[in-house]
């Protein structure tokens, strides 16, 4: 009786120093490395690997990833906007072409907007390089429809 009650509290107990090892090793890791949901590595962890920023750039790369996301987010919500306004044209009894022709058009123009965002966010990077990571930066520029390409597994909307 004994020794059934020792094993049992000793496999609890390593048990309950599995669980907490797991968690912590979750909840302090690095998060930079950790891939995303699909498996793959954040595009950011992986600019910065290919690069190899060191610490002034990976700063100057934080604040240009702010001003990436705030300009994306922007846009998406003007195009999420018109979008909106464009499909209630729907309920209308007769839909006015010029109206839907014009919020098309402002459509396009947003979505070149997000373009030349993303367009110059990499020119930004690039200005971030040093002479001698220039080949690791060309090197990127033809993975970068790669890294950016669509999740797996996602639907399209049709």
């Amino acid at each position: 009786m004994e020794k059934t009650k020792l094993l049992t509290i000793a496999v609890i107990g390593l048990l309950l120093i599995n669980l907490a090892t797991l968690g912590f090793l979750f909840l302090n890791g690095s998060k930079d490395h950790r891939p995303n949901r699909e498996g793959r590595p954040e595009p950011k962890t992986i600019i910065i690997e290919k690069l190899h920023f060191d610490a002034n750039q990976q700063k100057d790369y934080a604040k240009l990833i702010q001003w990436h996301r705030g300009e994306i987010t922007r846009l998406d919500d003007n195009i999420r906007q018109t979008k909106n306004e464009l499909y209630s044209q729907l309920n209308q009894a007769e839909i006015n072409v010029k109206t839907k022709d014009n919020l098309i058009m402002l459509l396009n123009s947003y979505q070149k907007q997000v373009e030349e965002t993303h367009f110059k966010h990499f020119e930004d990077i690039k200005r971030l390089c040093h002479q001698d990571q220039m080949e690791d930066f060309n090197e990127l520029t033809e993975e970068l429809s790669k890294i950016f390409a669509p999740k797996p597994g996602r639907p399209r909307h049709d």
